[in-house]
């Protein structure tokens, strides 16, 4: 096989990708990431009228992209979701779980369990059944998932969704050896977006985003953007990753000083 030059590498022609919670925010961004790379794209949430917005902003820009409303902790939907893209594409390359957060953050001791078996549904087991339906219909491609710093060590007032993304990180690298050498499985840990789930569970306003930099004490001198998350999906989805799996990719402006 000839070499790829590095544009071809990050060239996404061809590619049909799904993402989940693809309405706003991080899911938005690389949506319109994996489009602009010149994927055709199939942008899933709950909130139809979220979805719509996106489909109807990436088409107008020139690229190609549908809308199902889908929820991702429900089986039946989520093959829906597959089969649509399918349909309209012809193919399925590259899955991105992203639908997830929790919005509630209290003492494990304290936290009411439908909130722990909410999350773990929305955050953990929602992977799998993602994970597991793409590989369904992927011969070749990519499983991009979204994890978090949260996942790594002790997060105090947010146990259940740490729990869960640690359970994501185990998925991740189990699902990159059973899926291999056809499927590539990676994730990407974002770290301070202020996307409205982000900045509800930490109890901050837009007009608090200098409070969290200081908080964070983030290297690179600014909180992320979605585009970030984006560029690094992009890479992880592209040849330019061919030879990654397995693996946990940290975008979060620096590693903090101990």
């Amino acid at each position: 096989m000839s070499q790829l030059t590095t544009p071809e590498l990050f060239d996404m022609s061809g590619h049909v990708a799904v993402i989940t919670g693809a309405g706003r925010g991080i899911g938005e961004g690389i949506a319109k990431s994996f489009s602009e790379a010149g994927a055709s794209v199939v942008v899933a949430a709950r909130r139809t009228e979220e979805i719509d917005r996106v489909a109807a902003e990436i088409n107008e820009s020139g690229g190609s992209a549908i809308a199902v409303t889908t929820d991702v902790t429900d089986d039946d939907a989520v093959e829906n979701l597959a089969k649509s893209a399918i349909a309209e594409y012809g193919k399925l390359t590259t899955w991105v779980n992203n639908a997830g957060g929790s919005p509630m953050r209290m003492p494990l001791s304290d936290l009411p369990r439908e909130e722990w078996d909410r999350t773990v549904a929305l955050n953990l087991t929602s992977i799998y059944i993602g994970s597991i339906t793409a590989a369904k219909y992927m011969t070749k491609g990519s499983i991009i998932n979204i994890t978090s710093g949260a996942g790594s060590g002790p997060v105090p007032g947010s146990g259940h969704y740490g729990a869960s993304k640690a359970g994501t990180n185990s998925l991740t690298w189990t699902l990159s050896a059973e899926l291999a050498p056809d499927i590539r499985v990676n994730a990407v840990a974002p770290g301070a977006i202020p996307t409205e789930v982000m900045m509800k569970a930490i109890g901050k306003d837009e007009n608090q985003l200098d409070e969290i930099l200081d908080e964070w004490n983030i290297p690179l001198g600014r909180l992320g953007t979605p585009q970030d998350i984006g560029a690094a999906c992009l890479y992880l989805a592209s040849d330019a990753a061919s030879w990654v799996s397995g693996e946990i990719l940290r975008v979060g402006g620096g590693a903090k000083a101990r």
